[in-house]
């Protein structure tokens, strides 16, 4: 899904345009004095990008080419190879095939059956699925990558529960279960490093950056304990500010019997197709699960996978798939990474950890100096709308942070991983947030309240993870 991003008028974007070449003037002589030329050229850079990838008119897919040929004119690289560097990440191939393969679990129907299974429950009630809900959005990406798709697979679901239930559409019942499959399933995609493209570029940046070289289930045992206690505070909160703030519904018994099992599939054919695809996904997630990555590399079970699918006597998959993909967000990411890439080579990273350092009082504590990281993590969450992109701009600077003040550098790549996956304030940040809040549904003081909550939560879990639990790994 592609977000339509905030148009501004022409007279704000030429306002910013102004300051901004105001600001080649001032800055070499004031912020930026510390800083080399080629540095100071790339901080501008990072700032074009981020006001490109923004709020500027220039669709996403351009602005990313744009910045491309920025890097070979501000003289920051010394051939177009070295601007496309960013390209190269297998991370962008992962995320590339990982949504194909999304699209054959549609086609097999494996998103009605895992999702009419919440429908056996409507006879326990809407508090049953009130809890069985999300702890299915828990455990879900281990199967079905894409956060979207999970939304789209549960909607129609939630639509009719709540129907069957007698409730009105604005019902607390309707509300939770928007939140669960919007806000609280972008938040959860990252229990597995498989579990969607964020994750998977994050998993990437601690490969590339030396800081770890993690397998399936070592992320998992990392990840999960914070993140799921994060998500209990975070839907304990939801469901009881919905419960007091909107009239309780009595659901309508008679109503309630009258809903249908789903039927999955109509041929015998149907049925094989599924069972196939059920199996070859487990088969490929117990590869992930029990293999070492340098010896079967994460990319190789998918790319195998989508062959094996595209073998005409299958046809689970043909070029419409691939042409279906999202290329404009492959060409933000691929330039999102050149840019890392060109931060951390030419010490521009480093140099702004350095700075960072000013605001850090002498012989500060470990505590402290992550709260700052925290901080400064969120800041840069706020300032770019897609998640991936505020990460591999800010990962860098954190482990140049790491390095200089001697902080466990595992500690703070996962705390700026789940503080910037779990952050989701602004509807925008994520599609699913987004389309949710869409629907109307839910309101903007809900959603503002529960989002605001969510990150402050994710914030301080990730804290006192990074101070204790997080070290325990090193």
């Amino acid at each position: 899904m592609r977000l339509n991003r905030t148009r501004f008028t022409m007279t704000f974007n030429i306002s910013v345009i102004l300051v901004f070449i105001l600001l080649i003037f001032i800055a070499p002589s004031t912020f930026l004095q510390d800083f080399t030329p080629e540095q100071r050229r790339t901080v501008g850079l990072l700032v074009l990008a981020i006001y490109l990838w923004t709020i500027s008119p220039l669709p996403s897919g351009a602005a990313s080419i744009l910045l491309l040929a920025m890097m070979m004119i501000l003289g920051l690289v010394d051939s177009v190879e070295s601007a496309m560097s960013g390209f190269l990440s297998s991370a962008l191939y992962f995320i590339l095939i990982l949504t194909i393969l999304s699209r054959v679990l549609v086609k097999t129907g494996v998103d009605k059956v895992v999702a009419s299974q919440l429908l056996r429950l409507n006879e326990k009630g809407p508090k049953a699925i009130a809890v069985a809900l999300p702890v299915l959005i828990a455990i879900l990406p281990a199967l079905m990558p894409s956060a979207f798709a999970r939304l789209k697979m549960l909607l129609p679901f939630v639509d009719r529960l709540n129907d069957s239930f007698g409730f009105s559409n604005h019902s607390v019942f309707k509300k939770y279960a928007l939140y669960v499959i919007g806000l609280m399933n972008q938040n959860g995609t990252i229990i597995v490093y498989t579990g969607g493209g964020f994750p998977v570029l994050a998993a990437q940046l601690l490969n590339d950056y030396n800081v770890a070289d993690l397998g399936w289930l070592e992320w998992f045992l990392i990840i999960a304990p914070p993140l799921w206690l994060a998500l209990l505070i975070v839907n304990i909160f939801a469901w009881n500010y919905f419960k007091y703030s909107y009239p309780s519904e009595t659901p309508d018994s008679q109503v309630q019997k009258a809903i249908q099992p789903e039927k999955y599939f109509e041929t015998p054919r149907e049925r094989k197709r599924f069972q196939f695809v059920i199996m070859t996904f487990l088969m490929m997630i117990i590869v992930w699960a029990l293999t070492d990555n340098n010896v079967v590399p994460t990319l190789l079970p998918p790319m195998i996978l989508l062959v094996i699918y595209s073998i005409p006597k299958i046809g689970l998959l043909n070029n419409t798939d691939i042409r279906a993909f999202d290329w404009e967000s492959f060409l933000l990411l691929g330039a999102s990474f050149s840019i890392g890439i060109l931060l951390d080579q030419n010490g521009t990273a480093a140099v702004i950890a350095e700075q960072m350092m000013q605001f850090v009082p002498e012989n500060s504590g470990l505590i402290f100096k992550i709260i700052l990281v925290a901080l400064i993590t969120f800041a840069f969450r706020m300032i770019f709308i897609v998640p991936s992109s505020a990460i591999i701009v800010i990962f860098p600077v954190v482990v140049s942070y790491a390095d200089i003040t001697n902080i466990p550098v595992l500690s703070l790549a996962f705390l700026v991983i789940l503080i910037v996956g779990g952050t989701n304030i602004l509807p925008i940040h994520s599609p699913t947030s987004y389309f949710a809040f869409q629907s109307g549904v839910l309101s903007k003081k809900d959603h503002y309240i529960i989002a605001a909550f969510s990150t402050v939560t994710f914030i301080i879990t990730a804290i006192i993870a990074a101070s204790t639990y997080w070290i325990l790994w090193l």
